[in-house]
């Protein structure tokens, strides 16, 4: 595995350059089309007729839960608890958010100090009655909080009558009632995320239609985005960052999709995560017969590959052997120069944090243009990160 500097993949961001707000008209955004090592400027309304006739699209079709929630005590101290994932009754996110009465989930917590071993209760207000939504801290080391209420609702329901949206952290307001929103893809349909899949955030159903009436196939998949794709990386040889995991949900469809598409493109990095991930999955299956659908960060460089169709049929067989559709499964896939790509040929993607996991995965799929990319979006003065502007990006393979 090779040694790579973090100071080789940061640039210089202006504070004015961050998207505050999105824009009026979701696919009024400027695209960057990097094609061939060539760059041009367009719109993204006119991505329809950019994109080859013969390709594949890959959604993420996740949803931005309200995932925090702001209780307060009788002293008055306010104690933000954020959902990260769920640990019992289930970890599987889609069971999790279907459970009524009870759960718990390990969360962060906003002012810990302050909240000793009483519960907490937030009341919502509701159009037959008022909830009451109770928070145990089951485990301060572990932050784990047992959430309990007495209504037959489940608690995704519950959850998006009492949570805030959590806007990116460096977005410094307070979500207003557009971003409830503007904040979720138009195709977001699994409730899960803590953080957007933003590449998504462009596209409109105007822009939807156009690309169906043109030929250009789409595919919905599906990551919870986890609040670890905000996380720094701090170690100086990049290759030592510790990866966040995220769930991902993979259909017998998906797999379909991938193996008949002509040229496939991943709207965002999420999705790229996914259909990578899959591949390594894949491989393990591959190699040592059933195992646990878990991608650990290091397996594209130690598991011994495979074609893409004898990877993606042993994820089949997989689901053959376990009489079922879809396998959910988690993915610490970590992507960074070096790595080889096995299922992606196109990317759109927003532009991204200096030094971050997401620069390196676009410079591993752009190699050393990643830089004259983001030079040419500075100084052509688009707008960065989750409300910013959208590129498309797609090398010479």
């Amino acid at each position: 595995m090779r040694d790579l500097k973090l100071s080789d993949f940061t640039y210089e961001l202006p504070g004015d350059r961050v998207a505050e707000f999105p824009l009026e008209n979701r696919d009024r955004s400027r695209l960057l089309v990097y094609r061939d090592e060539e760059i041009s400027h367009r719109m993204f309304h006119q991505l329809p007729e950019i994109l080859p006739d013969n390709c594949t699209l890959f959604f993420n079709n996740t949803r931005v839960m309200p995932a925090r929630l702001i209780f307060h005590k009788a002293t008055g101290a306010r104690i933000e608890v954020f959902l990260l994932e769920p640990v019992a009754p289930s970890r599987d996110v889609a069971s999790a958010m279907a459970v009524t009465g009870n759960c718990t989930w390990k969360c962060m917590i906003g002012n810990l100090k302050k909240w000793k071993d009483e519960d907490l209760i937030l009341r919502i207000p509701h159009e037959k009655s008022e909830l009451e939504l109770t928070a145990s801290l089951e485990d301060r080391t572990q932050a784990l909080v047992r959430f309990s209420w007495d209504t037959g609702r489940s608690f995704s329901g519950v959850v998006h009558d009492a949570g805030k949206l959590p806007l990116p952290p460096y977005i410094k307001r307070e979500p207003e009632e557009s971003d409830y929103e503007r904040y979720q893809t138009v195709y977001a349909r699994l409730d899960g995320a803590v953080a957007a899949p933003t590449a998504g955030l462009h596209f409109t159903d105007n822009v939807l239609g156009q690309l169906s009436n043109k030929g250009v196939k789409m595919n919905e998949l599906t990551l919870h985005v986890g609040a670890g794709t905000f996380q720094p990386v701090k170690a100086e040889n990049v290759s030592t960052h510790r990866m966040h995991a995220e769930e991902i949900v993979i259909k017998r469809e998906n797999i379909t999709a991938l193996l008949d598409a002509e040229m496939r493109i991943a709207v965002g990095t999420t999705s790229m995560r996914t259909m990578e991930s899959l591949f390594w999955y894949g491989v393990r299956l591959f190699h040592n017969g059933p195992a646990e659908f878990i991608v650990g960060q290091n397996d594209p460089y130690e598991l011994k590959a495979v074609s893409m169709e004898e990877s993606l049929m042993a994820v089949v067989h997989e689901m053959d052997r376990q009489k079922t559709d879809y396998l959910t499964g988690r993915t610490e896939i970590f992507i960074f120069p070096g790595y080889t790509f096995r299922v992606c040929d196109g990317l759109i993607t927003n532009f991204h944090l200096p030094g971050s996991t997401l620069i390196l995965l676009v410079a591993a799929f752009t190699g050393e243009d990643w830089r004259k990319i983001y030079e040419e979006a500075l100084s052509n003065d688009y707008r960065f990160l989750s409300y910013g502007d959208s590129s498309l990006l797609l090398p010479r393979r």
